[in-house]
């Protein structure tokens, strides 16, 4: 009889388990989409920046993009 009790205080175990994998899991998922919608802000904000420094250049378009090309180039 022993064998059975066992056998169910490990379903037992397995069940809290189980459970905390799922909190966990959760949790995680929580995280993670917290974590990309605070990069999504970073890189907006990034790209305003950049736009208002364009903006109160004296630089043409043309000679912003031939600038931002060269730089490519030069990378391996």
């Amino acid at each position: 009889m022993a064998r059975m009790t066992s056998m169910d205080v490990l379903e037992r175990k397995i069940e809290k388990a189980q459970a905390q994998v799922s909190k966990a899991k959760k949790q995680y998922d929580a995280a993670t989409a917290t974590l990309s919608d605070l990069l999504d802000k970073r890189e907006a904000l990034k790209r305003d920046e950049l736009v208002k420094a364009m903006l109160r250049s004296s630089r043409t378009y043309e000679e912003i993009i031939a600038f931002l090309d060269t730089g490519s180039e030069e990378e391996p």
